[in-house]
């Protein structure tokens, strides 16, 4: 570390004696010498500031470089999670499945084979604290004949028989009793769910009466109690074999064409009835066990450890000992986990390249700073260094005290440094923390040493080739580096992080550093010469310091210029990609809406005031009605009679919104004309299919009966109405529609461009009509999509842990700045000692020191944007976002100005204020020290 001139105690040799012809230090008038005072501990004494700064340097640096690997794994840990909790409990369970065993079946015999599949379970998962669900099902159910039930479409409700054990735990009773045993020959008691009883009209006491099955006649059930669940939410409820919807009734359609509506639910019976639950299915019967896994426990580093034993559980020796061990032949275990863990480990890999750049940048630029803070430590202790060497001290003596004084600094910093990072960032993983800690740590310990070391070897002369093969080397090397990550892309999914790329943009940099200092200073110099010209003289003399650099420096240090060129390159690059993410989830967002907003009316229409009043909404800037029918017929084409989806509305409102969404654009001028009369043509837009069968005009025959001729008029691609739709589909102008037909009524579907708020508008929606509304209008806005495509932990942990980065990297850059800075202060300071004695005013001093350093910043800034543009344009095509989109877009990253830009100037502006305030504070008082002090150079 840094330090003042050599005391009596600093002229010890480094074995702690005083060199021969030194009186003794301290001596007593008795001649007695006292014990020499320790070389750490007069050291560190003698610089308490700076022993100080190194220590909070290494914390710093170790801190950070324990926090980023801990902040990725926890970040890792909740992505899986939340992946694998989004997908319900269903898809996270191990469901066993086995034929009841009729005439010996019981509760306890299904009790006893869960026992037995739960001591199976592994060490490498457990089961979700809300526990197994097990019964059995008759698989499939019954049609019922009662004429009071509800029938949409004339179809029958169907009903199928349920047993969950513990079921009566999650509900409470509304009416009647629990079901009980059944009579020989009677009916079986059931009970259904209160939703069930309301929407599909069962009572309380009904006997309801079923049509024959394929093996068995009718059978009869009766209603003995209505229930409701305590929790609609439970994992209790979710996914049961077989039998959907156990707590409501639900619409199912029919396979027939046209489909056909009907009602469908499943009803719940005692233990005692176990027998009857084969006959209902017609033989279908099933008996099952779903064991939950606890996802919130799972770990990534963990996951093929659990995936490969959910793999013998599914299909493994587990599975194979599990029919003899449960005493059920036919038992088989199925699960989509495993399939899960594949797409999540995929998704974790394909963001990992892009996550790894920034802590890379930050890597790189503390890298760079620890060589200048040892740079600095060695010009002020050269002289002293040199001295111990001269009076008898050995290099590697000199370099163990030196690293002695660091251990003494830097270790108590580091290890305090890693405690506060595993405490504020719990993770079970402890080997990335304690290898970046580590790496930091043995950093910060040797650099000066190593500095130390360089000064006191034998020097050599100055050797351009040496500095010009290396700079080749560095050269090559990033040519190499981009042209293997273009020709190939970035590594496939399953090859996890992709060093290449994570290398590329630092080695860009690089490149980018070392050509700028080979320019910086002919740019300077010639700038400095164009300044003397002029009648002032600080332009000039700063110009000139600039170029030629300071303390005997033939040229400025290349270190600084290195920091901010990577700091603005990782950043510019990696404030493109999240801005690149940014867009392309808000396109993404606005292509599945069809615009900003959309209210759609499936089953019905859209009345005119509520379109006309989210019309009027704040933010909107345009709005079109759209009528839209999935069931109409064209006539006439190559394939004969093709059904297609056919978009009805205002021409030039729908080519805006078209041009506006990115799907589909046309002209509005094409759907122009056509009387709209009986017989006369409508022009068209059609889909490519239908373009390329069909011939003139043809007929189109609408879902509510109206009857049309067309003309093509043009070929689309999609369009927002129906974003999901590439084939098939037609767009028709309104007006002429609208003449032809009258039949079409009010719009089902009403889009609209600009920022509106979804709130608002389904509170718009609910003031219409409160009972009914959420089942008849659908809502959604682009901004409201886009945030649940930005809500996965995996997207919001990379971007933490970009900008987290981002600014660990900007802060070691702008030290960087500062440390240039301090190592040119005592030049600096003499130079403006000198001339404040010729009349140089503080103001003037400011100034010089400013014409000094910024030209670094802004040559820096200026050459970062150019570094980090072009590493867009070379890095980005190879780039996949997909991942961080949340839905799959296109591979490639576009070039964008205002990221890179907004990261340069951002920088540029921080080091200039640093500059400034540095000179502000320090100028002054070196001038003035340097007055008293005397020039001793």
């Amino acid at each position: 570390m840094t330090g003042p001139a050599a005391t009596d105690a600093d002229r010890r040799t480094p074995d702690g004696t005083a060199p021969r012809g030194t009186a003794p230090v301290g001596a007593t008038p008795h001649g007695t010498t006292p014990r020499p005072a320790p070389w750490v501990r007069t050291r560190l004494r003698a610089a308490p500031l700076t022993t100080l700064l190194g220590a909070v340097l290494a914390f710093v640096a170790v801190l950070l470089a324990a926090a980023l690997p801990r902040a990725a794994d926890r970040g890792a840990d909740q992505a899986l999670r939340s992946f694998l909790e989004s997908r319900g409990p269903g898809p996270t369970s191990l469901v066993a499945t086995a034929q009841p065993r009729y005439g010996e079946q019981t509760p306890e015999d299904l009790d006893a084979v869960l026992a037995g599949l739960v001591a199976a379970t592994g060490p490498g998962f457990t089961l979700d604290p809300s526990g197994p669900v097990h019964g059995s099902t008759s698989m499939t159910g019954r049609d019922l004949a009662n004429r009071e039930l509800a029938r949409p479409d004339g179809v029958d409700p169907k009903l199928g028989l349920l047993h969950l054990r513990a079921a009566a735990d999650h509900v409470k009773l509304v009416a009647g009793h629990w079901p009980g045993a059944p009579a020989p020959d009677g009916p079986v008691p059931v009970a259904l769910s209160e939703g069930a009883a309301q929407s599909m009209g069962f009572r309380l006491g009904t006997v309801l009466e079923t049509r024959p099955g394929r093996y068995l006649g009718p059978l009869r059930a009766e209603v003995v109690g209505i229930y409701t669940a305590n929790d609609q939410d439970d994992p209790f409820w979710a996914d049961v074999p077989g039998l959907p919807c156990p707590l409501r009734g639900c619409l199912s359609q029919t396979t027939t064409q046209p489909p056909l509506a009907y009602w469908q639910t499943a009803g719940l019976v005692g233990p005692e009835a176990l027998e009857r639950l084969g006959e209902w299915g017609d033989g279908d019967g099933q008996d099952f066990w779903r064991l939950p896994v606890d996802t919130t426990r799972l770990r990534v580093d963990q996951l093929p450890v659990t995936a490969k034993q959910i793999g013998s559980y599914v299909a493994g020796p587990t599975a194979a000992r599990l029919p003899k061990d449960t005493h059920r032949e036919g038992l088989r275990v199925s699960s989509r986990l495993p399939d899960l863990f594949k797409q999540a480990e995929a998704r974790r890999q394909a963001a990992a390249p892009l996550a790894a750049i920034g802590p890379a940048g930050v890597a790189g630029v503390a890298f760079v700073v620890f060589c200048l803070a040892a740079g600095l430590t060695g010009d002020r202790r050269e002289a002293e260094l040199r001295l111990l060497l001269a009076r008898g001290g050995s290099r590697s003596g000199i370099v163990r005290r030196l690293l002695a004084e660091n251990a003494v600094t830097v270790l108590p910093a580091a290890a305090l440094a890693t405690w506060l990072a595993v405490v504020l960032l719990p993770t079970p993983r402890t080997a990335g923390t304690a290898l970046a800690a580590g790496a930091a740590t043995l950093l910060a310990l040797l650099a000066v040493p190593v500095r130390a070391a360089v000064l006191l070897s034998p020097a050599r002369g100055p050797s351009p080739r040496r500095r010009l093969v290396a700079e080749l080397l560095v050269l090559a090397a990033t040519a190499a580096a981009v042209f293997e990550v273009r020709s190939r892309g970035v590594a496939p999914a399953g090859a996890g992080t992709d060093p290449l790329l994570v290398a590329a943009p630092l080695l860009l940099a690089l490149c980018g550093a070392l050509l700028l200092a080979r320019v910086q200073p002919a740019l300077v110099g010639a700038l400095a010469r164009a300044t003397g010209r002029g009648p002032g003289l600080i332009g000039f003399l700063g110009l000139a310091r600039a170029a030629r650099g300071t303390g005997g420096r033939a040229r400025p240090s290349v270190l600084p210029l290195i920091a901010m060129l990577l700091a603005v390159t990782t950043g510019g690059f990696g404030a493109t990609v999240l801005t690149g993410v940014a867009d392309a989830r808000a396109r993404v967002a606005r292509q599945t809406v069809g615009g900003d907003a959309a209210l759609t009316s499936p089953n019905s229409t859209l009345p005119e005031s509520l379109t006309d009043a989210a019309a009027a909404l704040p933010g909107v800037r345009s709005a079109v009605k759209v009528w839209s029918d999935d069931n109409a017929f064209l006539a006439g084409t190559a394939r004969g009679t093709t059904q297609v989806t056919v978009i009805v509305a205002d021409p030039v409102a729908y080519a805006e919104l078209s041009r506006t969404v990115g799907l589909g654009r046309f002209d509005a001028a094409v759907l122009a004309g056509g009387s709209g009369g009986p017989g006369a043509p409508v022009p068209a837009l059609v889909s490519g299919d239908l373009a390329g069968e069909s011939t003139g005009s043809y007929p189109l025959r609408l879902g509510n009966g109206g009857e049309l001729v067309l003309k093509v008029a043009g070929v689309i691609d999609g369009t927002p109405a129906r974003a999901g739709a590439k084939s098939a589909m037609v767009v028709l102008p309104a007006g002429p529609v609208l003449a032809a037909v009258p039949k079409m009524g009010l719009p089902n579907r009403w889009f609209a461009l600009g920022p509106v708020d979804q709130h608002r508008l389904e509170e718009l929606v609910r003031t219409q009509d409160p009972k009914a509304a959420e089942e008849r209008y659908r809502v959604r806005t682009s901004s409201a999509v886009a945030g649940e495509l930005g809500s996965d932990p995996l997207q919001r942990s990379a971007e933490r842990l970009f900008w987290a980065s981002l600014a660990g990297a900007a802060g070691f850059a702008l030290l960087a700045v500062l440390l240039t800075l301090v190592r040119a202060a005592p030049d600096r300071a003499a130079l403006l000692a000198r001339l404040r004695t010729m009349g140089l005013r503080p103001r003037q001093g400011v100034l010089l020191i400013l014409t000094e350093s910024v030209p670094l910043a802004l040559a820096a800034a200026f050459g970062g944007a150019l570094v980090a543009a072009g590493t867009v344009v070379l890095l980005g095509p190879t780039v996949d976002l997909s991942t961080l989109v949340g839905a799959k877009v296109g591979v490639g990253l576009p070039f964008l100005v205002r990221p890179v830009l907004v990261q340069a100037l951002g920088l540029a502006a921080l080091v200039v204020g640093a500059v400034l305030a540095e000179a502000a504070v320090s100028g002054r008082r070196q001038i003035t020290t340097e007055l008293r002090a005397g020039d001793q150079r």
